[in-house]
């Protein structure tokens, strides 16, 4: 236990020390794009290759990763069946609000959290693979179909039509799986699981730069996660949807990481992997979220204040659940 609340002290040091960078602005106005780019293109990559190259295939797609994607899919459903059943919330909006209480931050927090709370980085791949190449897609092709409907039957109510709709849907989501294509993390994580499936490992020589490399990644990251919680104003009245972030954040913060406990329980889980299911559980709503939010102009405001919520609870949920099954 003392172990895991030290690894939870290290990453809110960090996360402080880049606030603190951001308030004092000491790496200039481009500080946190330069660092968050080298992050994502370099250094995550680097770390992520490195540790799934000298896993077992077996370690890596586990139980531990069928929980994770289970769980998330189905506290999607859940939101849309209380959301649109008890607050009357229809179309991009409730597909936004979905996404914002499934889709988890694996990367700028996960990343940490699994390598100095767990010690493992064996679910980070997986779950990000399902989340980017699977999850990201089917939501942006829901949310094509939508908004084209959406827009047919305006143009329908005044007269015009559009001719050119009907492929939204499709070109949204092989859009989406072409961009995941070019996705550093996702080339990475894939590269690396390739060579987790390998008979033989790779010499050490040959991956020490690329675990050089990768020790930049966490640091990294979370000095970019403390930045870009300086001076955000959230669940302002009459501006912010406080009771769908409201929802979101129950499902995310409470219901999500119960519900992997008793997934885990089911499967026969105990211990570590019970621990690492639960974890991954907890992970505040990713970035990503936002970037879909803007992209279609619907929920903008939902997935912000879900974000900076949750990633504020994420903490003390965190060091709750370790206090439970890490004691």
């Amino acid at each position: 236990m003392l172990g895991v609340l030290s690894g939870f002290g290290v990453i809110a040091v960090v996360i402080a020390v880049g606030w603190i960078c951001a308030r004092t602005n000491v790496l200039g106005s481009d500080g946190q794009l330069v660092l968050n780019r080298m992050v994502f293109f370099v250094a995550t990559p680097a770390l992520l290759l490195n540790s799934l190259a000298q896993r077992d295939i077996r370690d890596v797609l586990s139980g531990i990763f069928l929980v994770s994607a289970g769980t998330a899919v189905i506290v999607a459903l859940v939101y849309v069946a209380l959301a649109r059943g008890l607050l009357g919330r229809r179309g991009p909006t409730l597909v936004m609000g979905a996404m914002s209480a499934s889709y988890v931050n694996s990367a700028n927090l996960g990343i940490p959290i699994a390598l100095y709370v767990l010690g493992d980085l064996a679910f980070v791949a997986p779950l990000m693979l399902f989340q980017v190449c699977l999850l990201q897609p089917v939501i942006i092709a829901i949310m094509d179909r939508l908004m084209t409907a959406e827009a047919a039957s305006s143009e329908g109510a005044s007269g015009y039509g559009s001719p050119s709709t009907g492929v939204a849907g499709r070109s949204g989501a092989l859009a989406a799986l072409g961009q995941s294509a070019r996705n550093p993390l996702i080339i990475s994580g894939i590269l690396g699981l390739v060579l987790a499936a390998l008979p033989w490992k790779l010499p050490e020589r040959v991956l020490e730069p690329i675990h050089l490399i990768g020790q930049a990644s966490v640091p990294g990251a979370l000095l970019v996660f403390g930045m870009s919680l300086y001076g955000v104003r959230v669940l302002e009245r009459g501006i912010s949807p406080r009771t769908d972030v409201a929802l979101v954040t129950i499902l995310k913060m409470i219901v999500q990481p119960l519900l992997a406990w008793g997934v885990g329980l089911a499967l026969g889980m105990e211990g570590h992997a019970l621990f690492t299911v639960v974890v991954a559980a907890c992970l505040p709503t990713a970035q990503n979220v936002l970037v879909v939010a803007n992209r279609y102009g619907r929920g903008v405001l939902l997935a912000r204040d879900s974000a900076v919520t949750t990633t504020v609870l994420a903490l003390p949920v965190l060091i709750g659940v370790a206090a439970v099954l890490a004691g």
